[in-house]
């Protein structure tokens, strides 16, 4: 139990016992600490729910809260009960830490079986700057959730078929150069699809062509099939380089083509059900009626007034889209994996498609914690959309090689005598963890602006700073003559920095399982930033390893706790952390 979860039960109990009747009263954080660490609200709505004085009320709970040495209960203004945490209380959780795996984080997830649907590139087009956040994200939040207690199960739902793939079998068949597929699989079949893209547009016959080829690969021509299978085969490969270097992997790759055999039987239940009809040629989804038009996915107002805003799930030429394959796939999972929840992590311009999808399940009988994580747009900086000069999209592979190459410098001038062999690796982890916390640092559903020269500075909110902070951590036991026994420590904390930091520290197991509260990791992102400041101010006020013995055991104490929780915390997203820098 955390320490807030503690104060939580024994104001609950208190108010029980004042009023009469189990109550709950939530106890937050105190967002000043001049009046304490945590405060309780609860008096001023049950004052009012029960017609009495709020402060009266408030100074009957205090007189009967047993906060069991935790600290004590003070009224403030017309109700406010504020609770200040003895330093001695500090002291012990900072000694029962020492001896926790978990560093105080309670497991919430109870084995419910989530599925994070995240990254999902195409096949035969390189992953570009656009990946990122989906990428990084959906792999925080795995990580986060699997260590509170989920069951998760990742599925990288690649983009593997499609018209596309009718340009890339001509191309391969005419243009294709196989030395060049040989060096660079992706960048040749990207050239492919576009010459034989540009061909088409100028050239109807070409596309004819395409379109034929593309017949020929739904039919099952077996030429067309082997090509597309080396396509996949050879997109995965250079998909994997580069989730090996972010050090991201899935349970499955399950992609669209993986669904094609249950398109139209799901087309047929969904006529026969009444859950869709024929519209001009092509089978729709239309409301149900049973929302208000303002909460109706497939309502939509204009100057006329409400309208219907259906979604296809089969053309009038036979095709399927998007919506008829998510649909099949949210189904496979809930039957063949037992989901509970599907989470997934994909931009804001999809938000309409997922809750059409979803209110199409609901009333399907599919029913699940179906969530849409979106995110905003990565800007250059000059805060327009993140573009090379010739208007592409920037690659993710260019970014991560930049992003490390930036990093090299950085620590060549740090540490100029670090052998070549550990400098390389150590600048990887900075660069890779400079681009990660960038991404993580933000609220997902604002748009950012990509600064190199912010994200890799060794102050301020970045993953360098807070690699560094680590590094200083750990430089202090290494300094130490034979190990740092953690057994039987009794820790004493008075000094202001060191209880500020102790404070920070405990509040790790109350700040990670927030996260999923709305899928934000920038929430964990932040408090690490304030858990580093405060060591920060920690170290340059308390000496550790000079002190008196019995001062110098506990600060060695709180330094291993702040050093584990930054070193597991950076973890949870994905971050690794150097011995040195």
């Amino acid at each position: 139990m955390t320490l807030q979860q503690e104060i939580e039960a024994a104001m609950s109990a208190a108010f029980s016992q004042v009023i009469g009747a189990a109550t709950a009263a939530p106890v937050v954080p105190a967002a000043d600490l001049r009046f304490g660490d945590y405060q309780c609200n609860a008096a001023m709505a049950l004052a009012k729910e029960r017609k009495t004085n709020p402060r009266e009320l408030a100074t009957q709970v205090v007189a009967a809260v047993d906060l069991a040495g935790l600290g004590v209960a003070e009224i403030a203004g017309p109700g406010f009960i504020n609770i200040r945490v003895s330093p001695e209380a500090f002291s012990r959780r900072i000694g029962a830490l020492l001896g926790d795996d978990r560093l105080g984080v309670p497991e919430c997830g109870q084995g419910r079986t989530v599925v994070m649907d995240f990254s999902a590139p195409n096949v035969a087009k390189p992953m570009h700057v656009g990946h990122i956040r989906s990428t990084i994200i959906g792999d925080a939040l795995t990580r986060i959730s699997r260590f509170l207690g989920y069951r998760v199960i990742t599925d990288n739902h690649i983009g593997d078929w499609g018209t596309q793939f009718g340009m890339i079998l001509h191309g391969w068949k005419t243009v294709l150069d196989q030395a060049a597929l040989e060096r660079d699989p992706i960048a040749e079949l990207l050239r492919v699809y576009r010459d034989v893209n540009a061909s088409a547009k100028s050239d109807p016959a070409v596309m004819d062509v395409c379109r034929r080829e593309l017949v020929a690969l739904q039919g099952g021509d077996e030429e067309n099939l082997a090509i597309w299978r080396r396509c996949v085969e050879l997109s995965r490969q250079g998909l994997q380089k580069i989730y090996d270097r972010l050090d991201v992997s899935f349970d499955h790759w399950l992609g669209e083509s993986f669904y094609n055999d249950r398109l139209a039987p799901l087309v047929d239940e969904f006529l026969e059900k009444g859950l869709a009809r024929e519209s001009d040629g092509a089978v729709c989804i239309f409301s149900g009626g049973d929302l208000p038009a303002e909460q109706d996915p497939f309502r939509v107002h204009n100057k006329e007034g409400w309208s219907d805003n259906p979604a296809i799930i089969r053309k009038a030429d036979g095709g399927f889209l998007y919506a008829t394959t998510d649909l099949a796939t949210l189904d496979f999972r809930i039957r063949e994996w037992g989901a509970e929840a599907i989470w997934y992590v994909v931009g804001l311009p999809q938000a309409l498609h997922f809750r059409q999808i979803f209110d199409a399940c609901r009333r399907w009988g599919r029913v699940g914690d179906f969530r849409h994580i979106g995110f905003g747009s990565i800007l250059g900086e000059d805060r327009k959309l993140m573009k090379t000069r010739s208007g592409d999209n920037v690659g993710l592979i260019e970014v991560l090689d930049e992003a490390v190459e930036r990093a090299a410098q950085v620590v060549a001038e740090k540490n100029p005598d670090l052998p070549a062999e550990e400098a390389a690796e150590i600048a990887e982890a900075i660069g890779i963890g400079a681009v990660k916390f960038a991404e993580l640092s933000q609220n997902r559903l604002s748009d950012y602006i990509f600064a190199w020269d912010r994200m890799l500075a060794l102050q301020g909110d970045t993953a360098p700073y807070l690699q560094n902070s680590y590094v200083r951590t750990r430089a202090i036991f290494r300094k130490l003559e034979g190990s740092f026994e953690t057994a039987g420590i009794e820790v004493a904390l008075t000094e202001e920095r060191e209880i500020n930091l102790a404070r920070l520290a405990i509040r790790y197991g109350e700040v990670v399982p927030t996260v999923l509260e709305d899928h934000r990791p920038n929430v964990l992102a932040n408090y690490l930033l304030e858990l580093a400041r405060a060591f920060h101010s920690f170290y340059e006020a308390c000496p550790v390893l000079k002190a008196e013995e019995a001062v110098r055991t506990s600060r060695l104490a709180l330094c291993e706790v702040t050093s584990r929780i930054l070193g597991h915390g950076l973890g949870l997203l994905g971050i690794r952390c150097p011995e040195r820098m």
